[in-house]
């Protein structure tokens, strides 16, 4: 089974419980110390990927670990991937979790890469406009990218919104080719 499914039906497992004890946020919390521990940790990160290290010793060493950090859902799911052998997929899980948490939210992440550092004005702007055309609720991210001539290119998912120099450009190069000389 590929990780990516692995990682959808482990984040809807765990969304169910977590919504079922209303736990969610507190779920989503615990999520987010365990992705900086896995970002921050290069042990942690052997340990969840060790062959060496048995199932037991793995959910006992989670529960030392979290145990009084995290919530009782959140426990009991790393237990259940240690136990299941699945704990190696916790970074996709967890972001296939948010992405989850997202479309039941109703929010939208939109992916700007832009030439420059873009104003919080700016910024305002652009979160509007993707809030009208999606008619969702907007989470921006953004990066810089030097090379851009200009301007900025979003990502919606799988479409793509080309607001670059290059690509006005490019356009209006076309324009000029198809158009006859008179």
């Amino acid at each position: 089974m590929s990780q990516m499914r692995i990682a959808r039906r482990y984040a809807e497992a765990l969304m169910m419980a977590a919504d079922a004890e209303k736990q969610m946020d507190a779920v989503a919390t615990d999520l987010h110390e365990l992705e900086a521990v896995f970002r921050t940790s290069s042990d942690f990160r052997l340990f969840l990927r060790s062959p060496v290290i048995r199932k037991e010793k793995k959910v006992e060493l989670l529960q030392t670990l979290f145990g009084s950090r995290l919530h009782a859902v959140t426990n009991r799911f790393l237990a259940l991937l240690a136990e299941k052998g699945r704990e190696d997929a916790l970074p996709e899980i967890i972001g296939e979790f948010f992405r989850q948490q997202d479309v039941k939210l109703g929010i939208v992440q939109v992916d700007v890469r832009a030439a420059s550092e873009i104003t919080r004005e700016q910024t305002d702007r652009i979160r509007e406009r993707f809030e009208s055309l999606t008619r969702k609720t907007v989470r921006v991210e953004f990066s810089l990218d030097r090379s851009l001539r200009g301007g900025f290119v979003a990502r919606v998912g799988d479409t793509v919104f080309d607001g670059s120099v290059q690509h006005q450009l490019e356009e209006l190069r076309k324009r000029f080719a198809e158009t006859p000389v008179n």
